[in-house]
């Protein structure tokens, strides 16, 4: 019963919380922010020495190299994380923008203007960077957030929850505006499920396991990915060095995150000439490559694709590779065993590339670019709270706008209905 008392006046703070944030200006929540990210820049020695017990540990538990990385704070990711905040506070707020109005005959006038959503709940698992991200994002669109992060971060998150928070009180803006849960108990992710009464949405972010958990638990909407099974389809118009270069990108950078590759498909017209050329580059980075039949033909030596693996999120160096007869077949397979996120092709046919990005059924589709751009803040949203394959009013990466909801407001005369 303590744990269950402490996360529901986590709950009820967060609630009230958010019902003053309305009326908290928009200058002082940029403020705000701004201080935020300050503290974390001043504060780098002491979050980055609380990060180092959380790897220290996860690198006993034996966890993925991939994982670790995703963990991992660096000096240079602090400064991203601050810079991130500072690209929120710069942008335009969502909030009680006119979508649209217009005027009855009886004279009514009608205004459907974005409102918060109110109070959300996060659960995420790994990286640190998540923390400081919501409560910027949740903060500039006017909800409370709540915070439940994994407990292989759970000294990192605790630290950057301290550091931000700090700077909220100077603001007036309540400090149980970002709550966060500070126990591993996973009963306390249970609990928190069943509270439709205090929190008006979940996002998790993390790995398929917890994120079906949520959902299948959950009686507050959910906005999820399950996972990311990214492809990236060389046609046979492909600027060769250009769809190495891609692929190198999309699979090696950070093998770990959700937008990273797991599959390749590739053209046959140039299957012999392409294939051989990646696998060494791919091979140099420690990438295991699967193959179906025509791969093995030109790759000899390499793992056969089982039919689970068309479907699997590696999150780390694994590449399973399929000869395709075209684009039709790519996107066939792409709709058939990808995940809905971010999906590429590359190619110098327009018509190829148009048919490419018109009917492959995902959140993103990119022609000549690397999936590792599906991300709020390279997007130009400052960060983002989450990634959406949902087809509902949030879909891909999630910030400012896909944090509010509507309402309608609706100004009369003394009209009355007959």
């Amino acid at each position: 019963m303590v744990l269950k008392d402490k996360v529901l006046n986590l709950l009820k703070g967060a609630k009230e919380a958010s019902l003053k944030l309305g009326n908290i200006s928009s200058a002082d929540k940029d403020m705000a922010i701004l201080a935020m990210a300050s503290a974390l820049l001043k504060n780098t020695r002491y979050l980055l020495s609380e990060n180092a017990k959380d790897v220290a540990l996860a690198n006993k538990t034996g966890i993925s190299k991939a994982l670790v990385d995703r963990l991992t704070l660096t000096q240079k990711r602090v400064e991203e994380m601050a810079d991130s905040l500072r690209q929120i506070a710069g942008l335009k707020s969502p909030v009680e923008r006119i979508l649209r109005q217009w005027k009855r005959p009886n004279g009514l006038i009608i205004k459907k203007i974005s409102v918060p959503i109110g109070v959300v709940g996060i659960i995420y698992e790994s990286r640190p960077n998540v923390t400081s991200d919501s409560a910027g994002l949740s903060l500039k669109s006017g909800n409370a957030c709540v915070l439940r992060g994994g407990s292989e971060a759970i000294n990192s998150n605790i630290a950057i929850h301290k550091v931000i928070t700090k700077c909220l009180e100077k603001f007036d803006i309540p400090k149980t505006a970002i709550a966060m849960i500070d126990v591993t108990d996973r009963s306390a992710v249970e609990f928190l499920l069943k509270q439709d009464s205090l929190i008006d949405v979940v996002i998790p972010r993390g790995g398929e396991g917890l994120i079906r958990y949520v959902a299948e638990n959950s009686l507050i909407p959910v906005i999820k990915h399950y996972k990311g099974v990214c492809h990236l389809y060389v046609d046979k118009d492909a600027d060769i060095g250009m769809a190495l270069d891609i692929m190198l990108n999309a699979k090696v950078q950070r093998p770990g995150v959700c937008n990273a590759i797991e599959k390749m498909l590739v053209h046959k017209r140039i299957a012999h000439k392409f294939l051989p050329k990646a696998a060494g580059i791919l091979d140099d980075k420690g990438v295991e490559l699967r193959g179906c039949p025509k791969t093995l033909k030109i790759l000899k030596g390499i793992r056969k694709a089982a039919e689970k693996d068309w479907y699997e999120e590696y999150l780390d160096l694994i590449l399973t590779v399929k000869v395709v007869n075209g684009a039709d077949e790519a996107i066939s397979h792409i709709n058939k065993y990808g995940s809905r996120h971010s999906d590429a092709i590359v190619t110098k046919s327009k018509f190829t590339a148009e048919k490419f990005l018109k009917e492959v059924d995902s959140a993103c589709v990119y022609h000549n670019a690397s999936t590792r751009f599906t991300d709020g803040y390279q997007f130009g949203m400052g960060a983002e709270i989450g990634i959406s394959t949902d087809k509902i009013h949030a879909r891909g990466p999630m910030a400012l706008e896909e944090l509010c909801i509507y309402k309608y407001i609706i100004l009369g005369s003394g009209q009355i209905r007959s």
